[in-house]
Protein backbone atom coordinates (compact mmCIF):
# COMPACT_ATOMS: atom_id res chain seq x y z
CA UNK A 1 0.00 0.00 0.00
CA UNK A 2 1.26 3.47 -0.82
CA UNK A 3 2.63 5.47 2.07
CA UNK A 4 0.41 8.45 2.75
CA UNK A 5 1.15 11.44 4.95
CA UNK A 6 -1.29 12.44 7.67
CA UNK A 7 -1.03 16.08 8.71
CA UNK A 8 -2.70 17.33 11.87
CA UNK A 9 -4.85 20.16 10.54
CA UNK A 10 -4.72 21.95 13.91
CA UNK A 11 -0.96 22.22 14.01
CA UNK A 12 0.39 18.65 13.72
CA UNK A 13 2.64 17.01 16.28
CA UNK A 14 3.75 19.07 19.28
CA UNK A 15 1.09 21.51 18.38
CA UNK A 16 2.46 24.38 20.42
CA UNK A 17 5.78 24.28 18.73
CA UNK A 18 5.08 25.32 15.17
CA UNK A 19 5.54 28.80 13.82
CA UNK A 20 2.84 30.16 11.55
CA UNK A 21 5.46 32.31 9.86
CA UNK A 22 9.04 33.47 10.35
CA UNK A 23 9.87 36.85 11.78
CA UNK A 24 12.27 39.22 10.05
CA UNK A 25 14.66 41.15 12.28
CA UNK A 26 15.50 44.64 11.12
CA UNK A 27 17.60 45.52 14.16
CA UNK A 28 21.17 46.72 13.75
CA UNK A 29 23.18 44.19 15.76
CA UNK A 30 26.73 44.79 14.54
CA UNK A 31 29.15 44.46 17.41
CA UNK A 32 26.81 42.35 19.55
CA UNK A 33 28.32 39.42 21.41
CA UNK A 34 27.39 35.85 20.47
CA UNK A 35 27.32 32.98 22.96
CA UNK A 36 26.59 29.33 22.20
CA UNK A 37 23.88 27.75 24.35
CA UNK A 38 21.66 24.68 24.24
CA UNK A 39 18.15 25.71 25.30
CA UNK A 40 14.89 24.03 24.34
CA UNK A 41 12.12 26.27 23.05
CA UNK A 42 9.83 23.24 23.04
CA UNK A 43 8.86 20.66 20.46
CA UNK A 44 11.56 20.34 17.84
CA UNK A 45 13.14 23.77 18.36
CA UNK A 46 16.39 24.51 20.16
CA UNK A 47 18.22 27.79 20.79
CA UNK A 48 21.83 27.20 19.75
CA UNK A 49 23.12 30.72 20.40
CA UNK A 50 22.08 34.11 21.76
CA UNK A 51 23.32 37.51 20.65
CA UNK A 52 23.25 40.57 22.87
CA UNK A 53 24.76 44.02 23.33
CA UNK A 54 27.56 44.56 25.85
CA UNK A 55 26.21 44.57 29.39
CA UNK A 56 22.84 43.08 28.40
CA UNK A 57 23.52 39.35 28.55
CA UNK A 58 20.33 37.39 29.36
CA UNK A 59 20.68 35.51 32.65
CA UNK A 60 21.24 31.79 32.05
CA UNK A 61 20.19 29.12 34.52
CA UNK A 62 23.18 26.83 33.93
CA UNK A 63 25.79 29.59 34.04
CA UNK A 64 24.29 30.93 37.26
CA UNK A 65 24.68 27.63 39.10
CA UNK A 66 27.62 28.89 41.20
CA UNK A 67 26.43 32.47 41.53
CA UNK A 68 24.51 33.95 44.48
CA UNK A 69 20.94 32.71 44.45
CA UNK A 70 18.47 35.33 43.26
CA UNK A 71 16.52 36.92 46.07
CA UNK A 72 12.99 35.59 46.27
CA UNK A 73 11.07 38.01 48.45
CA UNK A 74 9.24 35.97 51.06
CA UNK A 75 7.33 36.46 54.27
CA UNK A 76 7.00 33.56 56.69
CA UNK A 77 3.52 33.22 58.20
CA UNK A 78 3.45 34.34 61.82
CA UNK A 79 2.68 30.87 63.11
CA UNK A 80 5.63 29.31 61.26
CA UNK A 81 9.22 29.14 62.45
CA UNK A 82 12.40 28.75 60.44
CA UNK A 83 12.57 25.09 61.41
CA UNK A 84 9.10 24.56 59.95
CA UNK A 85 9.98 26.14 56.60
CA UNK A 86 11.38 23.11 54.69
CA UNK A 87 8.34 20.96 55.52
CA UNK A 88 5.35 20.45 53.24
CA UNK A 89 2.28 22.37 54.38
CA UNK A 90 -1.22 21.00 54.09
CA UNK A 91 -4.10 22.81 52.43
CA UNK A 92 -5.61 25.66 54.41
CA UNK A 93 -2.39 26.92 55.98
CA UNK A 94 -0.96 30.35 55.25
CA UNK A 95 0.89 30.73 51.96
CA UNK A 96 4.29 32.31 51.40
CA UNK A 97 4.22 35.42 49.26
CA UNK A 98 6.92 35.54 46.63
CA UNK A 99 8.18 37.57 43.70
CA UNK A 100 11.02 36.37 41.52
CA UNK A 101 13.11 39.08 39.91
CA UNK A 102 14.97 38.45 36.64
CA UNK A 103 14.29 34.75 36.04
CA UNK A 104 16.83 33.15 33.67
CA UNK A 105 16.02 32.76 30.00
CA UNK A 106 16.41 28.98 30.35
CA UNK A 107 14.77 26.72 32.92
CA UNK A 108 15.25 23.11 33.93
CA UNK A 109 14.95 20.13 31.56
CA UNK A 110 12.60 17.35 32.80
CA UNK A 111 14.65 14.29 31.74
CA UNK A 112 13.04 10.88 32.23
CA UNK A 113 13.85 7.25 31.47
CA UNK A 114 11.73 5.58 28.81
CA UNK A 115 11.23 1.96 27.82
CA UNK A 116 8.72 0.06 25.68
CA UNK A 117 6.98 -3.32 25.75
CA UNK A 118 4.70 -5.27 23.43
CA UNK A 119 1.53 -4.82 25.56
CA UNK A 120 -1.44 -3.82 23.37
CA UNK A 121 -5.21 -4.09 23.32
CA UNK A 122 -7.67 -6.21 21.40
CA UNK A 123 -7.89 -5.92 17.62
CA UNK A 124 -9.56 -2.61 16.75
CA UNK A 125 -9.40 -1.26 20.32
CA UNK A 126 -8.11 2.31 20.01
CA UNK A 127 -8.16 3.52 23.64
CA UNK A 128 -5.00 3.50 25.79
CA UNK A 129 -4.88 1.67 29.11
CA UNK A 130 -3.06 3.16 32.13
CA UNK A 131 -0.63 1.10 34.25
CA UNK A 132 1.06 1.88 37.58
CA UNK A 133 3.64 -0.87 37.06
CA UNK A 134 5.41 -2.20 34.02
CA UNK A 135 3.65 -4.92 32.04
CA UNK A 136 4.20 -6.72 28.74
CA UNK A 137 7.32 -8.20 27.16
CA UNK A 138 10.39 -6.07 26.39
CA UNK A 139 10.98 -5.47 22.70
CA UNK A 140 14.63 -6.54 23.03
CA UNK A 141 16.61 -8.82 25.34
CA UNK A 142 19.31 -6.24 26.06
CA UNK A 143 19.85 -5.51 29.79
CA UNK A 144 19.93 -1.73 29.27
CA UNK A 145 16.72 -1.58 27.25
CA UNK A 146 15.92 2.08 27.85
CA UNK A 147 16.50 5.58 26.50
CA UNK A 148 16.46 9.05 28.05
CA UNK A 149 13.75 11.43 26.89
CA UNK A 150 11.70 14.42 27.96
CA UNK A 151 8.54 14.71 30.05
CA UNK A 152 6.93 17.14 27.63
CA UNK A 153 3.38 18.42 28.21
CA UNK A 154 3.71 20.49 25.03
CA UNK A 155 3.78 17.31 22.92
CA UNK A 156 0.31 16.28 21.78
CA UNK A 157 1.55 12.73 21.15
CA UNK A 158 4.51 10.59 22.23
CA UNK A 159 7.57 10.90 19.98
CA UNK A 160 10.54 8.56 19.65
CA UNK A 161 13.72 9.58 17.87
CA UNK A 162 15.08 7.29 15.16
CA UNK A 163 18.08 6.19 17.25
CA UNK A 164 15.84 5.63 20.27
CA UNK A 165 13.44 3.56 18.15
CA UNK A 166 16.30 1.29 17.10
CA UNK A 167 17.59 1.10 20.68
CA UNK A 168 14.23 -0.03 22.08
CA UNK A 169 13.59 -2.55 19.29
CA UNK A 170 10.69 -0.82 17.56
CA UNK A 171 12.30 -1.20 14.14
CA UNK A 172 13.46 -4.78 14.78
CA UNK A 173 9.97 -5.86 15.83
CA UNK A 174 8.35 -4.32 12.74
CA UNK A 175 6.12 -2.04 14.82
CA UNK A 176 5.74 0.72 12.22
CA UNK A 177 2.70 1.21 10.03
CA UNK A 178 3.08 2.54 6.46
CA UNK A 179 1.41 5.78 7.63
CA UNK A 180 3.35 9.03 7.95
CA UNK A 181 2.76 12.25 9.89
CA UNK A 182 4.32 15.53 8.85
CA UNK A 183 6.04 17.51 11.58
CA UNK A 184 6.14 21.17 10.59
CA UNK A 185 8.91 23.24 12.16
CA UNK A 186 10.46 26.67 11.91
CA UNK A 187 12.18 26.30 8.56
CA UNK A 188 10.54 23.25 7.02
CA UNK A 189 9.08 19.87 7.88
CA UNK A 190 10.01 16.23 8.38
CA UNK A 191 7.98 13.05 8.26
CA UNK A 192 7.59 10.57 11.11
CA UNK A 193 6.25 7.02 11.17
CA UNK A 194 3.03 6.13 12.98
CA UNK A 195 3.62 3.01 15.09
CA UNK A 196 1.52 -0.03 15.76
CA UNK A 197 -0.02 -0.14 19.27
CA UNK A 198 2.57 -0.81 21.98
CA UNK A 199 3.28 0.19 25.60
CA UNK A 200 5.42 3.09 26.85
CA UNK A 201 6.69 3.29 30.45
CA UNK A 202 8.57 6.11 32.19
CA UNK A 203 10.33 7.00 35.44
CA UNK A 204 12.83 9.60 36.66
CA UNK A 205 16.59 9.60 36.14
CA UNK A 206 17.06 7.86 39.50
CA UNK A 207 15.67 4.67 37.91
CA UNK A 208 19.07 4.27 36.23
CA UNK A 209 21.36 2.19 38.42
CA UNK A 210 24.83 0.61 38.13
CA UNK A 211 24.68 -3.01 37.01
CA UNK A 212 26.99 -4.00 39.85
CA UNK A 213 29.41 -2.35 42.29
CA UNK A 214 32.25 -3.89 40.28
CA UNK A 215 31.02 -2.30 37.05
CA UNK A 216 29.51 1.08 38.01
CA UNK A 217 29.70 2.35 34.42
CA UNK A 218 27.42 -0.44 33.18
CA UNK A 219 24.00 1.11 33.80
CA UNK A 220 20.68 -0.73 33.93
CA UNK A 221 17.08 0.36 34.46
CA UNK A 222 15.23 -0.34 37.70
CA UNK A 223 11.65 -0.78 36.47
CA UNK A 224 10.01 -1.07 39.90
CA UNK A 225 8.78 2.55 39.89
CA UNK A 226 7.75 2.83 36.25
CA UNK A 227 4.26 3.83 35.13
CA UNK A 228 2.86 4.03 31.65
CA UNK A 229 0.30 3.31 28.99
CA UNK A 230 -0.37 0.34 26.77
CA UNK A 231 -2.18 0.22 23.45
CA UNK A 232 -0.73 3.58 22.37
CA UNK A 233 0.50 4.54 18.94
CA UNK A 234 3.52 6.84 18.90
CA UNK A 235 5.49 8.77 16.30
CA UNK A 236 8.96 7.48 15.38
CA UNK A 237 11.53 9.56 13.54
CA UNK A 238 12.81 8.54 10.12
CA UNK A 239 16.54 8.30 9.39
CA UNK A 240 17.97 11.82 9.82
CA UNK A 241 18.96 13.45 6.55
CA UNK A 242 21.82 15.82 5.71
CA UNK A 243 21.76 18.70 8.19
CA UNK A 244 18.54 17.47 9.83
CA UNK A 245 19.04 16.31 13.43
CA UNK A 246 17.30 13.28 14.89
CA UNK A 247 14.04 14.02 16.68
CA UNK A 248 14.16 14.06 20.48
CA UNK A 249 12.28 11.43 22.44
CA UNK A 250 9.38 13.20 24.15
CA UNK A 251 6.66 11.59 26.24
CA UNK A 252 3.82 14.03 25.99
CA UNK A 253 0.49 15.22 27.32
CA UNK A 254 -1.26 11.86 26.67
CA UNK A 255 0.87 10.40 29.49
CA UNK A 256 0.63 13.43 31.79
CA UNK A 257 -3.17 13.45 31.72
CA UNK A 258 -3.37 10.06 33.45
CA UNK A 259 -1.00 10.69 36.38
CA UNK A 260 0.04 13.11 39.09
CA UNK A 261 3.66 14.00 38.32
CA UNK A 262 6.02 15.32 40.99
CA UNK A 263 8.93 17.51 39.81
CA UNK A 264 11.45 18.15 42.59
CA UNK A 265 13.84 20.93 41.67
CA UNK A 266 15.34 20.77 45.16
CA UNK A 267 16.66 17.29 44.27
CA UNK A 268 18.67 17.61 41.03
CA UNK A 269 19.94 14.36 39.50
CA UNK A 270 22.80 13.83 37.06
CA UNK A 271 23.39 10.76 34.89
CA UNK A 272 26.24 10.12 32.48
CA UNK A 273 24.89 7.87 29.76
CA UNK A 274 26.22 7.01 26.29
CA UNK A 275 28.76 9.82 26.38
CA UNK A 276 26.28 12.53 27.40
CA UNK A 277 25.50 14.17 30.74
CA UNK A 278 21.85 14.65 31.71
CA UNK A 279 20.91 16.85 34.68
CA UNK A 280 17.33 17.47 35.73
CA UNK A 281 14.94 17.44 38.68
CA UNK A 282 13.78 14.28 40.42
CA UNK A 283 10.56 13.16 38.69
CA UNK A 284 8.02 10.65 39.99
CA UNK A 285 4.62 9.71 38.54
CA UNK A 286 1.80 8.62 40.85
CA UNK A 287 -1.64 7.14 40.57
CA UNK A 288 -3.92 10.19 41.10
CA UNK A 289 -5.35 8.57 44.26
CA UNK A 290 -1.97 7.78 45.81
CA UNK A 291 -1.61 9.10 49.39
CA UNK A 292 2.12 9.63 48.83
CA UNK A 293 1.70 12.48 46.35
CA UNK A 294 3.40 15.61 47.75
CA UNK A 295 1.02 18.39 48.74
CA UNK A 296 1.94 22.01 48.05
CA UNK A 297 0.15 25.15 49.13
CA UNK A 298 -0.19 27.14 45.91
CA UNK A 299 -2.51 25.90 43.16
CA UNK A 300 -2.53 27.06 39.54
CA UNK A 301 -5.77 26.04 37.76
CA UNK A 302 -5.12 24.56 34.32
CA UNK A 303 -7.41 23.67 31.41
CA UNK A 304 -7.34 21.12 28.64
CA UNK A 305 -7.94 22.95 25.38
CA UNK A 306 -9.92 21.98 23.36
CA UNK A 307 -12.20 20.66 26.10
CA UNK A 308 -14.37 17.57 26.21
CA UNK A 309 -11.53 15.04 26.46
CA UNK A 310 -12.34 11.72 28.10
CA UNK A 311 -9.60 9.33 26.95
CA UNK A 312 -6.31 8.87 25.11
CA UNK A 313 -6.83 7.25 21.72
CA UNK A 314 -5.53 6.85 18.19
CA UNK A 315 -7.70 6.87 15.05
CA UNK A 316 -7.86 3.82 12.84
CA UNK A 317 -6.44 3.85 9.33
CA UNK A 318 -9.76 4.17 7.52
CA UNK A 319 -8.43 2.95 4.17
CA UNK A 320 -6.96 -0.20 5.72
CA UNK A 321 -10.28 -1.09 7.41
CA UNK A 322 -11.75 -1.99 4.02
CA UNK A 323 -9.07 -4.71 3.83
CA UNK A 324 -9.95 -5.77 7.42
CA UNK A 325 -6.64 -4.39 8.69
CA UNK A 326 -7.05 -2.58 12.02
CA UNK A 327 -4.01 -0.37 12.49
CA UNK A 328 -3.48 3.23 13.64
CA UNK A 329 -3.78 5.96 11.08
CA UNK A 330 -2.70 8.60 13.62
CA UNK A 331 -0.74 8.54 16.89
CA UNK A 332 -2.57 8.45 20.21
CA UNK A 333 -3.59 11.87 21.52
CA UNK A 334 -5.88 13.31 24.22
CA UNK A 335 -9.06 13.10 22.22
CA UNK A 336 -10.90 16.40 22.70
CA UNK A 337 -13.96 17.72 20.91
CA UNK A 338 -11.76 19.41 18.31
CA UNK A 339 -9.18 16.63 18.21
CA UNK A 340 -5.91 16.99 20.17
CA UNK A 341 -5.92 18.68 23.60
CA UNK A 342 -3.07 20.27 25.56
CA UNK A 343 -2.65 21.95 28.98
CA UNK A 344 -3.19 25.70 29.33
CA UNK A 345 -2.76 28.10 32.26
CA UNK A 346 -6.18 29.52 33.08
CA UNK A 347 -5.03 33.16 33.25
CA UNK A 348 -1.85 35.19 32.66
CA UNK A 349 -1.28 38.95 33.11
CA UNK A 350 1.60 40.80 31.40
CA UNK A 351 2.81 44.39 31.90
CA UNK A 352 5.41 46.44 30.04
CA UNK A 353 6.12 50.22 30.09
CA UNK A 354 2.56 51.25 30.87
CA UNK A 355 0.98 48.73 28.50
CA UNK A 356 -0.63 45.44 29.48
CA UNK A 357 -2.26 42.21 28.36
CA UNK A 358 -4.60 41.07 31.14
CA UNK A 359 -6.39 37.77 31.87
CA UNK A 360 -5.11 35.96 28.79
CA UNK A 361 -6.17 32.29 28.73
CA UNK A 362 -4.26 30.94 25.72
CA UNK A 363 -0.84 30.49 27.36
CA UNK A 364 0.11 26.84 27.12
CA UNK A 365 1.84 25.11 30.06
CA UNK A 366 4.81 23.33 28.46
CA UNK A 367 7.30 21.33 30.53
CA UNK A 368 9.28 20.71 27.34
CA UNK A 369 10.01 24.43 26.85
CA UNK A 370 12.85 25.95 28.87
CA UNK A 371 11.86 29.47 27.76
CA UNK A 372 8.72 31.60 27.95
CA UNK A 373 7.16 32.82 24.71
CA UNK A 374 4.63 35.49 23.77
CA UNK A 375 2.77 35.63 20.48
CA UNK A 376 2.42 38.66 18.24
CA UNK A 377 -1.01 39.66 19.62
CA UNK A 378 0.43 39.84 23.14
CA UNK A 379 3.64 41.42 21.86
CA UNK A 380 1.64 44.19 20.17
CA UNK A 381 -0.30 44.92 23.36
CA UNK A 382 3.00 45.14 25.28
CA UNK A 383 4.65 47.43 22.74
CA UNK A 384 7.37 44.97 21.68
CA UNK A 385 9.21 46.03 18.54
CA UNK A 386 10.82 43.14 16.57
CA UNK A 387 13.15 45.68 14.98
CA UNK A 388 14.66 46.66 18.33
CA UNK A 389 15.01 43.47 20.42
CA UNK A 390 16.84 43.27 23.73
CA UNK A 391 18.55 40.08 22.54
CA UNK A 392 18.31 37.61 19.66
CA UNK A 393 17.94 33.82 19.86
CA UNK A 394 19.22 31.63 17.03
CA UNK A 395 16.60 28.89 16.87
CA UNK A 396 17.24 25.58 15.09
CA UNK A 397 14.23 23.78 13.59
CA UNK A 398 13.51 20.20 12.55
CA UNK A 399 15.44 20.58 9.30
CA UNK A 400 18.56 21.86 11.05
CA UNK A 401 18.25 25.36 9.60
CA UNK A 402 18.46 28.43 11.86
CA UNK A 403 16.11 31.37 12.35
CA UNK A 404 16.76 34.57 14.30
CA UNK A 405 14.02 35.21 16.88
CA UNK A 406 13.75 38.51 18.81
CA UNK A 407 13.85 38.42 22.60
CA UNK A 408 12.70 41.03 25.12
CA UNK A 409 12.59 41.75 28.84
CA UNK A 410 9.03 42.56 29.88
CA UNK A 411 8.50 44.38 33.15
CA UNK A 412 6.14 41.95 34.84
CA UNK A 413 4.29 38.67 34.36
CA UNK A 414 1.75 37.34 36.87
CA UNK A 415 -0.06 34.01 37.10
CA UNK A 416 -3.18 34.05 39.31
CA UNK A 417 -3.35 31.13 41.74
CA UNK A 418 -5.46 29.83 44.58
CA UNK A 419 -3.25 31.49 47.16
CA UNK A 420 -0.59 34.12 46.64
CA UNK A 421 -0.20 34.94 42.95
CA UNK A 422 3.04 34.07 41.16
CA UNK A 423 4.79 37.28 40.18
CA UNK A 424 7.89 37.72 38.01
CA UNK A 425 9.71 40.94 37.10
CA UNK A 426 12.19 41.69 34.29
CA UNK A 427 11.10 38.53 32.47
CA UNK A 428 12.98 37.38 29.32
CA UNK A 429 10.59 36.21 26.58
CA UNK A 430 10.82 35.26 22.91
CA UNK A 431 8.40 36.75 20.39
CA UNK A 432 7.02 33.85 18.33
CA UNK A 433 3.81 33.01 16.52
CA UNK A 434 2.86 29.46 17.48
CA UNK A 435 -0.02 27.35 16.19
CA UNK A 436 -2.86 26.47 18.56
CA UNK A 437 -4.69 23.12 18.78
CA UNK A 438 -7.91 25.05 18.16
CA UNK A 439 -6.57 26.72 15.05
CA UNK A 440 -5.01 30.15 14.86
CA UNK A 441 -2.15 30.95 17.21
CA UNK A 442 -1.42 30.86 20.94
CA UNK A 443 -1.09 33.83 23.26
CA UNK A 444 2.20 32.22 24.30
CA UNK A 445 3.95 29.49 26.27
CA UNK A 446 4.67 29.37 29.98
CA UNK A 447 8.13 27.77 30.08
CA UNK A 448 10.13 26.14 32.83
CA UNK A 449 12.39 29.16 33.35
CA UNK A 450 9.58 30.48 35.57
CA UNK A 451 9.57 27.38 37.79
CA UNK A 452 13.23 26.50 38.40
CA UNK A 453 12.92 27.66 42.00
CA UNK A 454 9.81 25.61 42.78
CA UNK A 455 8.85 22.04 43.54
CA UNK A 456 5.72 21.10 41.62
CA UNK A 457 3.04 18.48 41.17
CA UNK A 458 1.12 18.39 37.89
CA UNK A 459 -2.30 16.83 38.42
CA UNK A 460 -3.29 15.73 34.92
CA UNK A 461 -7.04 15.36 35.31
CA UNK A 462 -9.34 15.45 32.26
CA UNK A 463 -11.90 17.72 33.97
CA UNK A 464 -9.90 20.00 36.29
CA UNK A 465 -6.13 19.66 35.85
CA UNK A 466 -3.96 21.80 38.08
CA UNK A 467 -0.40 22.61 39.06
CA UNK A 468 0.51 22.68 42.76
CA UNK A 469 3.80 24.27 43.71
CA UNK A 470 5.88 25.66 46.51
CA UNK A 471 9.11 27.70 46.45
CA UNK A 472 12.32 25.92 47.30
CA UNK A 473 13.95 27.40 50.40
CA UNK A 474 16.60 29.72 49.00
CA UNK A 475 20.18 29.00 49.98
CA UNK A 476 21.89 31.84 51.80
CA UNK A 477 25.42 32.77 50.84
CA UNK A 478 27.45 31.77 53.88
CA UNK A 479 24.89 29.33 55.36
CA UNK A 480 27.37 26.48 54.92
CA UNK A 481 27.02 24.39 58.10
CA UNK A 482 24.45 22.09 56.51
CA UNK A 483 22.06 22.36 59.48
CA UNK A 484 19.29 24.06 57.50
CA UNK A 485 18.83 26.70 60.20
CA UNK A 486 18.53 29.53 57.65
CA UNK A 487 21.00 31.91 59.32
CA UNK A 488 24.69 32.77 58.77
CA UNK A 489 26.25 32.48 62.22
CA UNK A 490 29.09 30.97 64.28
CA UNK A 491 28.20 27.40 63.22
CA UNK A 492 28.95 28.40 59.64
CA UNK A 493 32.11 30.28 60.68
CA UNK A 494 33.41 27.11 62.35
CA UNK A 495 32.92 25.19 59.09
CA UNK A 496 34.78 27.89 57.16
CA UNK A 497 37.61 27.82 59.71
CA UNK A 498 38.05 24.03 59.36
CA UNK A 499 38.38 24.39 55.58
CA UNK A 500 40.69 27.43 55.73
CA UNK A 501 43.64 27.24 53.37
CA UNK A 502 42.47 24.11 51.54
CA UNK A 503 42.32 23.62 47.77
CA UNK A 504 40.17 21.61 45.38
CA UNK A 505 43.09 20.65 43.08
CA UNK A 506 44.96 18.93 44.52
CA UNK A 507 42.15 18.22 46.96
CA UNK A 508 43.10 18.89 50.58
CA UNK A 509 41.88 16.54 53.35
CA UNK A 510 39.55 19.19 54.82
CA UNK A 511 38.32 20.58 51.50
CA UNK A 512 34.66 21.69 51.60
CA UNK A 513 33.19 23.09 48.37
CA UNK A 514 30.40 24.86 50.32
CA UNK A 515 33.09 27.17 51.71
CA UNK A 516 34.34 28.22 48.25
CA UNK A 517 32.23 31.39 48.18
CA UNK A 518 34.34 33.66 45.98
CA UNK A 519 34.64 34.83 43.34
CA UNK A 520 30.86 34.33 43.28
CA UNK A 521 30.55 33.96 39.50
CA UNK A 522 33.35 31.39 39.26
CA UNK A 523 34.71 29.98 42.55
CA UNK A 524 38.49 29.57 42.36
CA UNK A 525 38.92 26.27 44.22
CA UNK A 526 40.74 27.87 47.19
CA UNK A 527 39.46 28.78 50.63
CA UNK A 528 41.16 32.08 51.40
CA UNK A 529 40.64 35.77 52.20
CA UNK A 530 38.22 36.27 49.29
CA UNK A 531 35.88 33.70 50.79
CA UNK A 532 36.18 35.26 54.25
CA UNK A 533 35.25 38.69 52.89
CA UNK A 534 32.19 37.27 51.13
CA UNK A 535 31.21 35.40 54.30
CA UNK A 536 31.53 38.59 56.37
CA UNK A 537 29.28 40.49 53.93
CA UNK A 538 26.46 38.05 54.73
CA UNK A 539 27.03 37.72 58.47
CA UNK A 540 23.72 37.15 60.33
CA UNK A 541 21.67 37.06 57.10
CA UNK A 542 18.47 35.05 57.54
CA UNK A 543 16.26 33.19 55.09
CA UNK A 544 13.31 35.57 55.57
CA UNK A 545 15.27 38.76 54.92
Amino acid sequence: MEKKPFIFKTGTLLVCMFLSGPLTLRAETDGWRRESVNVRVGGERTIKAIRYADGKKPPLHESNRNMPVRKVRKELPAEKTLSDWPQTRSAGQAIIANTIDSPPIDGFVPWITVTATSKRGEEGDMIAETHTRITGSPLTNEPNNFVIGLFDTGASSHVMGNAAGHKLGIFRRGLLTPNLTEVIGVTGSVYTWVSEPLAIFIDGLDAIEPNSPAEPANLVLNTSGMVGQSNVSILVGDTPGPGAPDLPTAIGAPMAVNFSTSIRNDTPLTVNWQGETFTGPKIECYDPWDWNIPEYSTKVPLRLIPGGSIYVSYILDLEAIFDLIFRPGTPSIIAGMAYQSLFFVSSVDCYNHGKNAIDKDRFMFDTGAQVTVVGERIGARLGLNPGAPDFIAEVIGVTGEALDVPGFYIEKLEIPTLGEWLSYTNVPVLLLEIASPEGGTLDGIIGMNLFSEYNMVLHGDYVSPSLELEPIPQALIGDIAGTGDGVVDFQDFAVLARAWGTTAVPQSPNWNDRCDLAPTADPDGRIDELDLVTFAEHWLDRVNQ
